[in-house]
This record gives structure tokens, C-alpha cells and sequence, in this order.
């Protein structure tokens, strides 16, 4: 059974930061690509990052320079690194697992809460 689980979402304050993790289980997540989706209310999910089984990264330009994705294949684990937090962070964030070469396998988490207030 495949299981991806996020944490590390919460309140902060503006320019604050957070950190946060998705654990994986019952996929080789070496091979897969890794990505971090938020959906605030009332608009689509997007794409935040993204981290291929080579390491290679990408971000939105709204998160350039403040966010950093990482992955643990050892832990089997993706992180995201949010720094700089703005009002406009404020969101639902998703865990994604994708297979490279076969999308029928393509995983989501339930998701974080991440708001960021004074």
C-alpha cells in the first residue's frame, strides 16, 4: 500500500519559516519525481517544486529564492524548506510522487496546512 504523508504545516508569521517533510511507503522512491503542489482557497493547485531522481530542482518563480526542495531516498522522504513566508503562502501543500515512465503510478498525500499571518 502506497502511503504518503505530510507534516510540518502550522501558523507562522510573515518572514517566518517552515519546514516540511513527506514520508513515503511502499514505492521505490528513488526512481520517482518528487513534488510539492499548494491550492489556496478558491484557486487551482499549482506546482511549488519539484525534484527528479537525479536531484535535479525546480520552482515556481513566486517561490525562487525562498524555498528549497530536497530529498532523503535513504528516509524516502521530500522536504520543502520555506523561508521568507509571505500572507500569500497560505495554503493547502501537497506531496506528489510521479513516475517518471509510467503514469499509472502517481501518488498524492492528504496534504498540510500552511498559514502564514500576523
Amino acid at each position: 500500500q502506497v502511503q504518503l504523508v505530510e507534516s510540518g504545516g502550522g501558523l507562522v508569521h510573515p518572514g517566518g519559516s517552515l519546514r516540511l517533510s513527506c514520508a513515503t511507503s511502499g514505492i521505490i522512491f528513488s526512481i520517482y519525481v518528487m513534488q510539492w503542489y499548494r491550492q489556496a482557497p478558491g484557486k487551482q493547485r499549482e506546482l511549488v517544486a519539484l525534484i527528479t531522481n537525479d536531484g535535479s530542482t525546480s520552482y515556481a518563480d513566486s517561490v525562487k529564492g525562498r524555498f528549497t526542495i530536497s530529498r532523503d531516498n535513504a528516509k524516502n522522504t521530500v522536504y520543502l524548506q520555506m523561508n521568507s513566508l509571505k500572507p500569500e503562502d497560505t495554503a493547502v501543500y501537497y506531496c506528489r510522487a510521479e513516475h517518471p515512465r509510467n503514469a499509472d503510478y502517481d501518488y498524492w498525500g492528504q496534504g498540510t496546512q500552511v498559514t502564514v499571518s500576523s
